[in-house]
């Protein structure tokens, strides 16, 4: 073929030889990149003989970012219908091309009606290859957090010491241990009209259901009339209470994830300027879910790690938290055998 331009030089030959053994052709009537999100890897909108696909090129494959994982698990889901038609990988290179969904708008509304049962189809799939390692994913973050002086001290000790009280009850249980995609953000869920399509499968790995849930649930889910809902609508009858204790603690775990995940990449090792109030948590998530943002821009990641550090604060502190708690310790307290899901805090110098 004669290379488009925007796929590098030295991908030339992978994504030709990808491109034949799809289509029996090389030619690419038209590309155009596609620039959301942090990824790493190229992402391409393609017209091959008339009809439009995406090609995505890994342009860092390592342990992290195993092409293996990844295609064996968005595979699966196309199977099941969750996942848009695989017409190509190519492991070696890491390369994939898959069906073009043309979204339309998707009404948050209409999304908290239709995503539990997809979720609940995606978490019944066969296992995928890896499970997700909070270790690893905690050191990375959370705990690197905890001394990097950002927010204010009082802030980061009180929650630190709340969130080694969930780590210490939240459990691990086999039966909950299931098929994620543990990114499900507003662009990684398309909606053509009639069926969603889940996209963007690199950090699928077998997790706790509830992190799905949880990270759906930030955009979707406004009070707790929403949240029964939700979850009555996953699990297919009303959920029990230590069903909402345990989405309860997930969610706090994962509004400390974002918090320090953003924080950390926006404000490039200096505090916080606090002067600027934090949007509320649940209109910044529509905004997120409706317009999108970039995030590219600094200012808009400690903005986004902002809201969810003031809405983890807000619930740590109120009763609903202590109850999560203790609900989820009294189902466990007599088992010997309980394994702990979340990572307890590593020793940090005085």
């Amino acid at each position: 073929m004669t290379p488009p331009i925007p796929i590098p030089q030295e991908k030339y030959e992978a994504v030709s030889r990808s491109l034949r053994e799809a289509f029996n052709t090389t030619a690419i009537d038209h590309i155009q990149p596609i620039t959301k999100g942090l990824s790493s890897d190229l992402v391409f909108r393609i017209v091959v003989q008339g009809s439009p696909f995406i090609l995505k090129i890994m342009t860092r494959i390592d342990e992290r970012n195993d092409p293996a994982r990844i295609f064996a698990a968005m595979q699966s889901a196309a199977q099941a219908g969750l996942a848009p038609r695989v017409r190509h990988t190519n492991i070696d290179d890491g390369i994939s091309i898959i069906d073009f969904v043309e979204p339309v708008p998707f009404s948050p509304s209409e999304a908290l009606s239709r995503l539990p049962a997809v979720l609940a189809r995606l978490h019944a799939l066969p296992p995928f290859p890896k499970t997700f390692n909070h270790v690893t994913a905690h050191n990375g973050f959370i705990w690197r957090f905890r001394s990097a002086n950002l927010l204010p001290s009082h802030e980061v000790q009180e929650v630190f010491g709340r969130y080694a009280e969930l780590c210490a009850v939240y459990p691990r249980l086999d039966s909950d241990i299931v098929p994620c995609h543990d990114d499900l953000k507003p662009e990684n869920i398309l909606f053509d009209g009639s069926h969603v399509w889940l996209v963007d499968w690199q950090a699928a790995f077998q997790n706790d259901r509830y992190f799905d849930l949880a990270v759906v649930a930030n955009f979707l889910v406004a009070n707790e009339e929403d949240e029964a809902l939700y979850l009555h609508q996953y699990f297919g009858q009303p959920p029990d209470a230590y069903q909402r204790a345990r989405f309860f603690l997930m969610s706090q775990m994962l509004h400390l994830f974002y918090a320090t995940v953003f924080l950390l990449l926006g404000a490039a090792g200096k505090p916080v300027d606090l002067e600027v109030g934090a949007p509320d948590f649940h209109e910044w998530n529509t905004r997120v879910w409706t317009d999108g943002i970039d995030l590219a821009d600094n200012g808009i990641r400690i903005l986004y790690g902002r809201v969810h550090w003031e809405r983890l604060l807000r619930n740590l502190r109120g009763p609903r938290f202590a109850e999560a708690l203790q609900i989820v310790a009294d189902r466990h307290r007599n088992d010997d055998n309980l394994c702990l899901l979340l990572p307890t805090a590593p020793q940090l110098p005085a």
